[in-house]
């Protein structure tokens, strides 16, 4: 299903202004007057919540990472464990990948052991290599 974004969401003090502006609107209703959503190719509208909240909470002043550094992302961190989804890929994460200071195009060499999965960058020495 493509998605195309809504004309820019928006953010900081513009947002909180908003949201107050719209009162007792639902919270569907306020991300939505505030650019958080996307129409898909059927015409739809979905409400992106997750993006409005986090929206709000950076325009606030909120932090909920508890790193107090205001840097980064937070997310995961890496449980070096991964699940086959459900169309049979394995997805290898953001986390991995910066940790192995990997870069788009970098391709590699799948070996398949008896309880591994090897992956060998094509180029790289042995000590780049990450199972």
């Amino acid at each position: 299903m493509t998605q195309s974004s809504s004309p820019n969401p928006l953010t900081g003090q513009e947002l909180v202004d908003k949201v107050n502006a719209l009162g007792d609107k639902s919270k569907e209703e306020k991300a939505k007057a505030c650019g958080y959503y996307t129409k898909t190719k059927n015409g739809l509208e979905r409400v992106n919540m997750m993006k409005f909240s986090n929206a709000l909470l950076d325009a606030i002043g909120l932090e909920l990472d508890g790193n107090g550094s205001g840097t980064g992302r937070g997310g995961r961190s890496a449980s070096f464990r991964i699940t086959v989804q459900s169309n049979g890929n394995l997805l290898i994460g953001a986390a991995y990948t910066k940790r192995m200071n990997l870069v788009p195009g970098d391709e590699f060499e799948i070996s398949l052991g008896r309880k591994h999965i090897k992956l060998n960058k094509i180029g790289g020495s042995d000590d780049e290599s990450e199972e």
